[in-house]
């Protein structure tokens, strides 16, 4: 796994957002969240090592804008670069995740047809509310590869009317901090069976650090929240 950060800094602007882990890491550096900037690491796509080779080596899965969004106003500007450099590195798989998706087609790219081959587009989904406005938007867009992001996931979601074909994932977890919100397993067998009865593909990446089940309220530490998710065993391929 590969993390590529172009700009870094962002705006909170739905309720998956309210205990941003950026938010959280930055203020431990008294570093300002919303302000957004371009990194270092701008151009690491095409950076080379002393050897020569590609810093980030062929076939890696790259983990794009994870301290931001790639679909950001502040970052309109930045974008077509960043665009570029994706389409240059055909060898590597870049995945989006934005709360955004509805800013998809500002600077796309004019060779984007139906999408690039190395790129998904992953639209998250933390309530219903944003469920029913990012996923329509999402099924609408010329893209190769979709996936839907139920994390942080904070109620019951229905999923049903989205889970075309068209979906290659749904990923479900719960919020990490010390200030998370509960995360209900029953929420997440909800959307496992949701997934099971389309065909889709389903993955429980975390439980959070508050999770519920059978009424049960437990507190995870980090370092075990992914180890009991994967333990739960509920992944479908």
């Amino acid at each position: 796994m590969a993390t590529w950060n172009p700009w870094h800094g962002c705006h909170k602007i739905s309720a998956g957002c309210q205990n941003c882990y950026v938010y959280r890491i930055d203020a431990r550096y008294d570093r300002d969240s919303t302000k957004v900037e371009k990194t270092a690491n701008f151009n690491l796509p095409l950076k080379r090592s002393r050897d020569g080779g590609y810093k980030l080596k062929s076939g890696e899965t790259v983990y794009t804008c994870f301290t931001s969004d790639f679909f950001l106003p502040e970052a309109d500007g930045w974008r077509a670069e960043a665009w570029q450099m994706i389409r240059l590195r055909q060898d590597l798989h870049f995945l989006i995740i934005t709360k955004r998706i509805e800013r998809f087609f500002v600077a796309l790219p004019a060779d984007w047809g139906s999408g690039y081959e190395n790129v998904t587009i992953c639209a998250t989904a933390e309530n219903q509310d944003r469920a029913d406005f990012r996923l329509p938007l999402l099924l609408s867009l010329p893209a190769r590869k979709k996936e839907i992001i139920c994390e942080p996931l904070l109620e019951a979601v229905d999923l049903t009317p989205y889970l075309t074909p068209e979906i290659g994932l749904v990923v479900a977890g719960g919020e990490s901090g010390s200030n998370a919100r509960v995360c209900d397993y029953e929420w997440v067998l909800m959307l496992r069976e949701q997934c099971r009865r389309a065909g889709v593909p389903f993955y429980f990446k975390q439980t959070g650090a508050v999770f519920r089940k059978d009424g049960r309220i437990y507190r995870i530490p980090r370092r075990l929240q992914h180890a009991q998710a994967r333990k739960a065993g509920i992944d479908l391929p």
